[in-house]
C-alpha cells in the first residue's frame, strides 16, 4: 500500500506505509546479530586459552576458572596454570580490549566525518599515537609509571586526529580524497618519526619500538592491561550515549542543526573518544591497521547505518576479530609467531582496495 503527497515545490513524493514494519524487521536482526557476536565470543575465549605451544584441553580451562571464581572446578598443574594465567588470559583480555577499542573508534570516526574511509589507521591516527608511545619508549620517559606511554600515546593521537579533521574539510565538508591523501602524508610523517627515534634510541628501546611498528600482543601482563583498561572503558561506555545524534548526523549537518544537534560540540567530542580509544589501543598492541574500517562496514552490509547498534556492534565484532587474529598469529606457524599487525594489514588490504573500487563505481570518480 502506497500513499501519494503532494510537495509544496509540486512533485510527487512516495511514502510506504510497510515503512515502518521494515524498519522493525531491520531491528531484528540487529539485536539477533549482537546475541550471536556476545556468543561467540563466550565460545572462543575459552579456546583460544587452551590452544598454543603449550596445549591446555578447553574442559580443563573452564576448571581452572571455575576454581578461581570458588565456583567449584580445580586447580590444574604449576605450569598449566602459570600458561593461563599469566601468559594467556591477559592476552585475552588486551586482544578484546584492543579490538573493541579499535572497532569502535572506526565506527565513531565513520559516523563523525560522514564517509566510510575513515579508519583510525588508515588516516594516520594509530601511526601519530604510535609515535608518541615510541618517544616515550626511546628517550626513557617514564614519570608517570605504566600511565606513560598511554599519556604519551594519547596526546599524540589526539594531535593527529586534530590535524587531520582541519585539512580534510572543505566547504563545510570532509572530502575522500582529502581524507586518505592527508592521512598517507600523516602516515609518512610518523614512519619518519619513528625512524628518527630508532636511529637514537639504544638496543633495548629499539626492540621495542620494532614492537610498535609490526603491532603485537605478545608482551601483554596484567599491569598492561590494568594501565590500558580505564581509558577503554571509559571510550567504550561513553561511545553509545551518541548514537542518536550520529545517526541524525547522517543526514547532514544542516538538517542536524535543526533537529537540535550542536554539530561542531558533537565532533569534538567524539573526535576526543576516538583519540582515547586509539591511544588505548596503540598504547600496548603498537599499530595494528584496518580493524576500524572492515569491522564497521560488515556490520552495515547486515543491519544497516543505524548506529544504536552499529557503535556496540562495532566494539564486539572488534573484540571477535581481533582475538580470532591474534590466536591465528601465535598458532599458524607455532613456535614462532606472525606480527599481528602484519597479519591484519595482510587481511584488510584487499577489502581496503575492494571497498575504493565500490565507492568509485557508485559516485562515478572518486569526488
Amino acid at each position: 500500500m502506497t500513499v501519494l503527497d503532494k510537495t509544496a515545490g509540486g512533485t510527487d513524493s512516495v511514502t510506504t506505509a510497510t515503512a515502518a514494519p521494515r524498519r522493525r524487521a531491520r531491528r531484528g536482526p540487529a539485536w539477533l546479530l549482537t546475541a550471536g557476536l556476545a556468543l561467540a565470543l563466550l565460545l572462543l575465549v575459552p579456546v583460544a586459552a587452551g590452544l598454543g605451544a603449550y596445549p591446555v584441553p578447553v574442559g580443563d580451562v573452564l576448571s581452572s576458572v571455575q576454581h578461581r571464581l570458588g565456583l567449584g572446578g580445580a586447580a590444574l598443574d604449576r605450569v598449566a596454570e602459570s600458561v593461563l594465567w599469566n601468559v594467556r588470559f591477559p592476552r585475552i583480555v588486551l586482544a578484546l580490549l584492543v579490538g573493541a577499542s579499535l572497532g569502535c573508534a572506526g565506527a565513531l570516526m565513520q559516523g563523525v566525518f560522514g564517509n566510510p574511509l575513515a579508519e583510525p589507521g588508515v588516516i594516520g591516527i594509530s601511526s601519530g599515537a604510535a609515535v608518541g608511545a615510541v618517544v616515550s619508549i626511546a628517550f626513557g620517559m617514564n614519570f608517570l609509571g605504566n600511565w606513560t606511554v598511554s599519556a604519551f600515546a594519547f596526546a599524540a593521537g589526539l594531535a593527529t586526529v586534530l590535524l587531520v579533521y582541519v585539512m580534510s574539510r572543505s566547504g563545510g565538508r570532509t572530502e575522500v580524497v582529502t581524507l586518505i591523501l592527508t592521512g598517507i602524508a600523516v602516515n609518512a610523517f610518523a614512519g619518519a618519526l619513528i625512524g628518527l627515534c630508532l636511529f637514537f634510541a639504544d638496543a633495548a628501546a629499539v626492540q621495542q619500538i620494532t614492537f610498535w611498528q609490526l603491532g603485537s600482543l605478545a608482551q601483554a601482563t596484567w599491569p598492561k592491561v590494568l594501565a590500558v583498561l580505564p581509558c577503554a572503558v571509559i571510550g567504550l561506555a561513553l561511545a553509545p550515549l551518541y548514537s542518536r545524534r550520529l545517526d541524525l548526523l547522517a543526514l547532514g549537518e544542516r538538517p542536524a542543526r535543526h533537529l537540535g544537534v550542536e554539530v561542531e560540540k558533537l565532533r569534538i567530542v567524539l573526535i576526543l573518544v576516538i583519540a582515547l580509544l586509539t591511544a588505548a589501543a596503540v598504547s600496548v598492541s603498537g599499530i595494528i591497521s584496518f580493524v576500524g574500517l572492515v569491522v564497521p562496514h560488515l556490520l552495515r552490509m547486515v543491519a544497516g547505518p543505524g548506529h544504536r547498534f552499529l557503535v556496540p556492534g562495532s566494539a564486539l565484532l572488534g573484540a571477535l576479530t581481533l582475538l580470532g587474529a591474534d590466536l591465528a598469529a601465535r598458532t599458524v606457524a607455532v613456535p614462532a609467531e606472525l606480527p599481528l599487525g602484519v597479519l591484519t594489514a595482510l587481511l584488510g588490504s584487499p577489502f581496503f582496495f575492494w571497498l575504493l573500487r565500490r565507492t568509485r563505481r557508485r559516485q562515478g570518480g572518486w569526488a
